[in-house]
């Protein structure tokens, strides 16, 4: 017969818990050392090879009798057949650790409730990521499971140094968040810095993950597109920022890792420079970043020198259109830029069988269709097509998109008021970039470049060889 003040305890737990409205909630009943308890666990959140091993064990015995207040620590250690086991008497955060994934053991007699640690979430195997492949090197990437990425990275740093700080964010999600730093190289006022900001943060939940943190971190304006934090799904990047003295933040739920403090250039560096020899590697780097600076102004400029012959060489001769077509140029390339995101969109909602074919097919037709119809030139789809494509030189979706609103502002600038208004909208797209700030609010945006570090600016640019 339990105990009144057991029963008590049972009918407050589950009263906040409420296994009797959710099948997936289980309560299990049991006898062990004489008294009765209650299992508490999530369906599918378990390892129920775990908890059948932890109950024959109880089975066994079942003759073993627990005296009356039995201190909990020592029953703990003493007859829990299991790892990772804490108590607590708390009815929140028992509730919390269901929740969680986690099983929670009461039993009559013992004053406090028993948390095993034995969860275990739906997850997808390692791979490699889509967007950040290499030709050579490393082919795991992080998962949405924030245990799984802790221990991707702690496979490749084995030092004591190396902290996962946990945080629970979140009203309703309760979201696992891990700031993770090296503690011998990290700065220790900024690691506080991004620790109090979680810990401050309160929010109705995560509900998009990484994203939702991110908004809470920083303080975006809204018109300056350029993002503040760099996301990566490699763990070999991830390390190697570790170990720069970079801050990473793990969200449960999202493959991604932020990397902490973010100026313009670290976009610039990508994990494949790393795996070629140092002189492939700088080169590579260094195309890149002419590629991506010329998707800014090759449509502005080459929309000043059609529009302003007089500033054209002769060598650029060849650059004239011979038509203009039935639409104006500047109405061509607003549309494109408007065009290649529709079919962007569309690209990701086509199903993955045919996502390649009809994307390409989409693209010939209508780039075919509407030079031959009139209503756009050959040169037209020819720079928004290298411009397109061109975006795709580095991975961060974000700042593709901020570069190209820059190119759409000097654009806009440069058909409004000639020469002028193209050396305006650079100056503006400079002050935008140079006004944006970390998340920390001290380090420019333009670092190393402004304040100047000639060591740190020649290792963004250039692949120096390991020491």
């Amino acid at each position: 017969m339990a105990s009144q003040q057991f029963i008590e305890f049972v009918n407050s737990f589950e009263k906040v818990l409420r296994p009797d409205c959710s099948f997936d909630i289980n309560g299990r009943e049991l006898i062990l050392y004489g008294k009765n308890a209650k299992l508490y666990f999530i369906d599918g959140c378990v390892r129920s090879d775990l908890l059948e091993r932890m109950v024959e064990f109880f089975m066994e015995n079942i003759n073993s009798a627990i005296p009356d207040n039995t201190d909990p620590i020592e029953f703990i250690n003493a007859s829990i057949p299991y790892i990772e086991v804490k108590q607590s008497d708390d009815i929140s955060t028992l509730t919390d650790s269901v929740l969680k994934g986690e099983s929670v053991l009461l039993i009559d007699g013992i004053s406090v409730g028993i948390i095993i640690n034995a969860r275990m979430f739906p997850a997808r195997e390692v791979d490699e990521p889509e967007n950040e492949r290499v030709i050579r090197g490393a082919r795991d990437g992080f998962v949405e499971t924030l245990l799984k990425n802790t221990a991707i990275i702690r496979r490749r740093i084995r030092n004591p140094a190396l902290t996962f700080a946990h945080f629970t964010v979140g009203e309703n999600t309760k979201t696992d968040v891990c700031v993770v730093y090296m503690d011998d190289k990290a700065d220790k006022k900024y690691v506080q810095s991004i620790c109090n900001k979680i810990k401050n943060i309160n929010i109705y939940g995560l509900s998009m993950g990484h994203e939702s943190l991110a908004e809470c971190l920083i303080t975006q304006k809204w018109y300056n597109p350029f993002p503040k934090i760099r996301y990566t799904e490699r763990p070999d990047a991830a390390s190697a920022m570790l170990l720069e003295g970079s801050v990473i933040i793990l969200c449960d739920n999202s493959p991604e890792a932020m990397i902490l403090p973010t100026s313009i250039f670290d976009f610039m560096q990508e994990t494949g420079d790393y795996y070629h020899p140092p002189l492939v590697g700088t080169y590579m780097r260094l195309l890149r970043l002419f590629i991506f600076g010329l998707t800014v102004i090759l449509t502005p400029l080459w929309y000043l020198l059609i529009s302003n012959p007089q500033y054209l060489p002769s060598w650029l001769e060849f650059i004239k259109i011979k038509s203009v077509g039935g639409l104006p140029v500047i109405i061509q390339l607003f549309i494109l830029e408007l065009a290649i995101d529709g079919l962007k969109l569309a690209s990701l909602n086509t199903p993955n069988a045919l996502n390649n074919s009809l994307s390409v097919i989409g693209g010939l037709i209508l780039g075919e269709y509407a030079v031959q119809s009139g209503w756009f030139i050959p040169e037209v789809i020819l720079y928004m097509a290298f411009v397109s494509l061109a975006n795709f030189a580095q991975p961060s979706n974000e700042l593709g998109y901020a570069f190209k609103f820059i190119r759409v502002i000097i654009l806009a600038f440069t058909a409004l008021f000639g020469l002028v208004g193209f050396v305006v909208g650079i100056i503006l797209s400079l002050i935008i970039i140079a006004s944006n700030k970390t998340v920390n609010g001290n380090r420019s945006y333009l670092y190393p470049l402004i304040p100047f570090n000639a060591k740190a600016l020649k290792r963004l640019l250039f692949r120096v060889r390991l020491k």
